[in-house]
């Protein structure tokens, strides 16, 4: 069981990720901007994190950038979980530290995928 970090400024969604990843077996943490999310990932050390990217005060390629740049938490698998799903913004996200891209509404059976790729590390 990995504890994995959700950073979503939609209520609903945050919800509906948390369900989704609670019902796979693993616990979670949330964070409701790319702000919040920083500081959860530096004081909680997540094993995973979904992260948003189209969110107030810090979205989440600057979160993402943010986190796998600080020697502290670079280590940590972000992966974005985004509407936004032009090959430009997979590129970017990828090139800001994600390890990959999960578009939304979420498929559960890729989410679960993604996970279980990035977690056997």
């Amino acid at each position: 069981m990995a504890r994995i970090l959700i950073v979503d400024d939609s209520p609903s969604q945050l919800l509906g990720i948390k369900r989704i990843v609670e019902k796979l077996g693993h616990e979670t943490l949330t964070a409701e901007d790319g702000a919040a999310g920083v500081e959860v990932a530096k004081q909680q050390l997540p094993d995973l994190i979904l992260m948003d990217v189209v969110m107030p005060n810090l979205n989440g390629f600057q979160a993402t950038r943010t986190i796998s740049k600080n020697p502290d938490t670079s280590h940590i698998p972000i992966v974005l979980v985004t509407t936004k799903d032009q090959e430009t913004d997979r590129v970017w996200g990828m090139r800001q530290g994600a390890k990959a891209y999960v578009t939304k509404p979420i498929k559960e059976d890729e989410l679960a995928r993604t996970l279980q790729d990035l977690l056997q590390d």
